[in-house]
């Protein structure tokens, strides 16, 4: 291989060092100052020897969540490479999502070199501190030559070793810090690169390897194919050995009274654990969307069940289990600001909700083994065996009252006595209702009306649901496509259920180039031209339409578009069904094609 210029070597360093650190996606935009990257990352994606995947997309603010789609879906650091300039900047709601929820998403950005910041040059601003809310910001030091150095082998210029090797180790310690594998918090972390021309290798040099150097010099790096400083940490549980029903919750001791409030987790398969965990115990769940699956343990309707305050005379919690982000519900607010109600937290990470300041003990979710969810915590007899008490069996008995209540048929068919039928069309319920029964796989829900429907009009997911996800660090609207992308890329057929403003806030999630690698995504649009979730809350309340106009309510708070959902997605390219009835909606979702594919579903009024 011939000499590389500076810039060129250092991206195919850094590129080399993350796939040691275990790297496996990396989601890249185009720009000219990051084209050092851009080349790294294309080459090695075309080497079959090395395991790395590659995703370009045109859009920073949808590469972002992509990269946290595939990070929060595989446990894995993912970077998403920008080039400078406002490029930086539109990744910062996919950072601020990756802080609150705990992702592992590493921000590689280009930069101009430092010199040139404060000088008026073009798309060159201060990016050091742009992206706040991260584990780790690196201002790496300019790749180029070092005065007194007889520089390295393969590399034009004189480059110190010393600076070659810190190519490496900043790699090393942000993929340690997005991880917290030394025992801190999982999350985004920022690698800033400044670039010097030129940006573009020799014509010559075509091959991603780094040099032509031995194996112990610092180019090549490690031999083995092993990181330049290797991090031993706490060792974390596999997405893949949870989610194959290895693991359970050990939860803490506690009095039979004890009720499990489970919500977001930010993995399925820890939502399976301390659901295992709280059978053992013979403690009932009541579980938000995002901590259910598939014939689950959670009380039906559980919800519902909170709300029933003559039910709750009789039956409240002495204890209440507080596990994950609980975040759709004022009902969970009020239990627990309940007089007598002891409120403890068990947690997976290094800090744990609190919104209402009631937490009394906080522990940490520890995971054992099938059967330790008994012998660990001293239990015995039938609730050793998973059975539920007579605590959890009222319980669940309350919640089957409750959608008894509840019925009225939005999951039936066109002609359900008193549901959705052709003459009244699809609503809210029904379709979250049709979409909870008919997926196949893992469902990723939008953060407004989707998820609150899906608990006050469905017992529960299907069972072919194998999980429930979503963007619950933050609850943003933006970025929920491209976040289940990256959900579908790496765990496979996925179905998202989106209200038509959330749609259109990632539309570009969409455009996939005719090479790239396409999500096996279905995308299920909520569609009656606006932000529906508002006449659920205080605003939509008839006083305050009535004193304020209802043109001023639509204008403000539901603000429609008039955007053709069907007729957008086509224009993208994408495969488009259009559903108006409750029937039309199962057939649509049933049918199963591969690839990325949009059903509108046409909302009644």
């Amino acid at each position: 291989m011939g000499r590389v210029n500076p810039s060129t070597a250092a991206a195919r360093v850094l590129v080399d060092e993350l796939v040691r650190c275990g790297v496996t996606e990396a989601v890249l935009c185009p720009g000219s100052r990051s084209a050092p990257l851009a080349y790294a990352l294309a080459a090695t994606d075309a080497d079959p020897a090395v395991p790395l995947r590659l995703h370009v997309r045109t859009d920073e603010r949808t590469a972002g969540f992509l990269a946290l789609g595939l990070a929060v879906a595989s446990g894995r650091v993912v970077p998403v490479v920008t080039t400078s300039g406002t490029a930086v900047a539109n990744l910062h709601p996919a950072v601020l999502e990756a802080h609150h929820q705990g992702v592992p998403l590493l921000a590689l950005t280009a930069d101009r070199p430092p010199e040139l910041r404060g000088t008026g040059a073009n798309q060159t601003t201060h990016q050091p501190g742009l992206l706040r809310d991260v584990r780790l910001a690196v201002d790496l030091g300019t790749p180029g030559a070092t005065a007194g150095t007889a520089g390295v082998a393969g590399v034009d210029g004189a480059v110190d070793p010393a600076q070659v090797a810190s190519w490496r180790t900043a790699v090393d310690r942000c993929v340690s810090a997005a991880t917290g594998a030394l025992g801190g918090a999982a999350g985004p972390v920022h690698l800033n690169v400044p670039f010097r021309d030129p940006l573009m290798p020799p014509v010559e040099v075509a091959t991603h390897q780094v040099t032509d150097a031995p194996a112990a010099d610092v180019m090549a790096g490690r031999p083995d194919g092993a990181p330049w400083t290797a991090v031993d940490g706490a060792g974390d549980v596999s997405p893949e050995q949870v989610q194959e029903g290895t693991h359970v919750a050990l939860l803490p001791d506690g009095p039979e009274r004890t009720l499990v409030l489970l919500g977001d987790l930010g993995r399925p398969e820890l939502a399976r654990a301390v659901q295992a965990g709280a059978r053992a115990r013979g403690w009932p769940v009541v579980a938000e969307p995002f901590g259910r699956f598939g014939v689950d343990g959670a009380v039906p309707f559980g919800i519902r069940v909170l709300d029933d305050e003559g039910f709750l005379a009789d039956h409240a919690p002495e204890r209440v289990l507080v596990v994950g982000r609980l975040t759709l519900h004022r009902s969970v607010g009020r239990l627990v600001r309940r007089d007598g109600v002891v409120v403890e937290s068990v947690t997976a990470g290094t800090t744990w909700p609190d919104p209402g300041h009631r937490v009394q003990r906080v522990h940490p979710l520890v995971l054992g083994e099938p059967g330790d969810g008994a012998s660990r915590v001293g239990l015995s007899g039938t609730a050793a065996e998973g059975s539920d008490g007579a605590w959890a069996t009222t319980w669940r008995a309350a919640g089957e009252a409750a959608g008894a209540l509840a019925a009225g048929g939005p999951v039936r068919s066109d002609d359900a006595v008193g549901g959705a039928g052709a003459a009244s069309g699809l609503t809210t319920a029904s379709a979250a209702a049709v979409v909870a029964e008919a997926t196949q796989g893992l469902l990723f829900l939008g953060s407004s009306r989707a998820p609150r429907s899906m608990d006050l009009w469905t017992p529960g997911p299907g069972p072919g649901v194998t999980g429930v996800v979503g963007n619950r660090g933050l609850a943003g609207i933006d970025g929920c496509l491209s976040t289940a992308a990256g959900w579908a890329l790496t765990q496979g057929p996925t179905t998202a259920l989106v209200g038509d403003l959330t749609f259109l806030h990632d539309a570009n999630a969409l455009a996939v180039g005719p090479g790239e690698p396409r999500p096996d995504l279905t995308v299920v649009v909520l569609s009656d031209d606006g932000g529906a979730i508002f006449s659920d809350l205080e605003y939509g309340r008839a006083p305050w339409r009535e004193a304020h106009g209802e043109d001023t309510f639509r204008r403000v708070f539901t603000t429609p578009t008039g955007v053709d959902v069907s007729a957008l997605a086509a224009a993208y390219g994408v495969p488009v069904q259009r559903a108006t009835s409750v029937d039309g909606l199962r057939a649509a979702v049933s049918d199963r094609p591969r690839g990325l594919r949009v059903v509108e579903a046409v909302l009644q009024g």
